[in-house]
């Protein structure tokens, strides 16, 4: 069984969304089964899934305490691939929950607000000698500023080859417990899905990655520049 971990420091970075969709895709891919588990106290996950008409992927209830037995568990049962939403913090249990990690996925928007809070959550997955990838999520199509979100985020680590765009279909796919792949039409959003799962299925069993940027559309009127400060001395933001 692999185990993905979504981690980010600071709110709002798409974890729970991401993880939803990742397992759909896996289980559409034909990777499944797939299992999620939520230790964020907000249960955004949980009551996504507590929504879902679809059997998968499954949920497993768990406890900080009892994380790393329940996922020994679920690779008995035979789950093969494992995805963990986290809660926008970094604490000993996050250590815990990135130390049973195969892969560490670090979804970030574009703002300087959130590039700001990446190199903690970095240095964490880091130390704790486990592979990482960065996602840029929520990204306004053709902005300037995507282009240099993903030139900040090269500096700091693995960069996903797949932009996910902010789109209106990600929000409302999830308020009923679905996903993109689920709508009755396919869509841009759909087709970023599965090439992310494709990469990071490859990733996970062990394609050696190309570091390169991902291929974005032509830009629009230039945004402000963005500067990278590490923000682990520097407390929440």
């Amino acid at each position: 069984m692999k185990v993905v971990v979504i981690a980010a420091r600071k709110g709002g970075s798409g974890k729970t969304t991401l993880a939803g969709h990742l397992a759909v895709q896996a289980e559409r891919a034909g990777q499944g089964p797939a299992a999620l588990i939520d230790i964020d106290p907000q249960g955004s996950l949980s009551a996504w899934w507590n929504s879902r008409a679809a059997p998968t992927p499954v949920f497993a209830q768990t406890t900080s305490e009892g994380l790393a037995g329940d996922v020994a568990r679920l690779r008995d049962l035979g789950i093969r691939i494992l995805f963990i939403d986290t809660p926008p913090a970094l604490s000993e249990a996050i250590s815990q929950v990135v130390g049973l990690a195969d892969l560490v996925v670090i979804p970030t928007r574009p703002s300087p607000h959130d590039l700001r809070s990446i190199g903690a959550t970095a240095e964490l997955v880091a130390h704790l000698g486990k592979p990482l990838v960065f996602v840029l999520n929520g990204a306004t199509p053709r902005a300037r500023i995507n282009a240099e979100a993903l030139d900040v985020l090269s500096q700091h680590g693995m960069l996903a080859p797949v932009v996910l765009h902010q789109r209106i279909d990600f929000a409302t796919s999830m308020i009923d417990g679905r996903t993109v792949m689920e709508l009755p039409e396919s869509s841009r959003s759909c087709e970023e899905v599965e090439k992310l799962w494709s990469y990071v299925s490859g990733r996970l069993n062990g394609v050696a990655p190309r570091p390169r940027l991902p291929v974005l559309p032509r830009r629009s009127a230039a945004a402000p520049g963005l500067a990278m400060v590490d923000a682990s001395s520097q407390g929440t933001v």
